[in-house]
């Protein structure tokens, strides 16, 4: 049985252009037996803080091994570091912003390289599109089993970037928490920082937002008539603010970072 090593792809490039062709096209010619799997390429343009938050979320669901290639980089071409951690189930590869703040805050690191030997990067080298030049290939050379510790010099992960991650937070002792949306997905629904664990479910909740009324908190969809606001627990255990059939972020002219907020009845 052979094994393919799997690399996930996690972007702010879209797919308009050419990009994330390329860096496939890249891992591939390095690593041909390579399974890539594109976690999303709809990161908001240089929003590493809602990268890093997906990234901590999605990372669980894919197989021990798997090495993630995370690319949100407004500051691609400065003195910012290209690193690359090992922790005990995966490998990490990302330019040192904060993006990696939910790994370096919940997982075991093992090790942390500051990539730096050019033999790992292709050869001639942007200095803007270093999710090409420098991550693809050291991914595809790490899918090669080559070790992480081959692509530069160790360093402290202590020393690594961190940013604050979108959270929800009280003042009253949990009868209220108030958050931010994060994302909003592809049918226009709002994700927000509210945490579904943070709540005692054994009372009633009510998530509110500028322009929307109070919406309990429903199980799914089907519990509000079409085109229907509600709000809900969603995949990743995060609140969500949805229209059934429709789109919130649309109706209630909402985008990331705007407020949000939560109250028992």
């Amino acid at each position: 049985m052979h094994y393919h090593p799997v690399i996930v792809l996690m972007t702010d490039f879209g797919l308009t252009d050419p990009f994330v062709g390329q860096m496939k096209g890249v891992i591939l010619s390095l690593a041909p037996a390579a399974q890539i799997i594109d976690l999303t390429h709809a990161i908001s343009p240089q929003n590493i803080a809602q990268g890093a938050f997906l990234l901590g979320k999605s990372k669980q669901f894919f197989p021990d091994g798997t090495i993630f290639v995370a690319v949100v980089d407004p500051g691609v071409g400065t003195s910012r570091k290209a690193i690359a951690i090992k922790t005990d189930r995966y490998t990490f590869l990302a330019p040192d912003n904060g993006l990696l703040t939910a790994i370096l805050q919940g997982d075991n690191i093992r090790h942390c390289v500051h990539i730096t030997k050019e033999h790992y990067m292709l050869r001639t080298q942007s200095s803007t599109f270093h999710g090409r030049d420098v991550f693809s290939p050291a991914a595809a050379h790490l899918a090669a089993s080559v070790s992480p510790l081959e692509l530069g010099d160790e360093i402290d992960p202590s020393a690594c970037a961190r940013i604050s991650l979108p959270n929800c937070t009280t003042s009253d002792n949990g009868k209220s928490w108030n958050g931010q949306i994060i994302a909003i997905d592809h049918f226009g629904n709002l994700v927000t920082s509210l945490d579904s664990e943070s709540l005692d479910l054994s009372k009633e909740w009510f998530v509110e937002t500028a322009g929307c009324p109070p919406l309990p908190i429903s199980v799914t969809y089907g519990e509000v008539a079409d085109q229907e606001l509600l709000a809900y627990a969603g995949s990743s255990g995060m609140i969500e603010i949805a229209v059934r059939n429709g789109n919130a972020a649309k109706l209630l002219g909402l985008k990331n970072d705007d407020p949000v907020w939560m109250s028992e009845t």
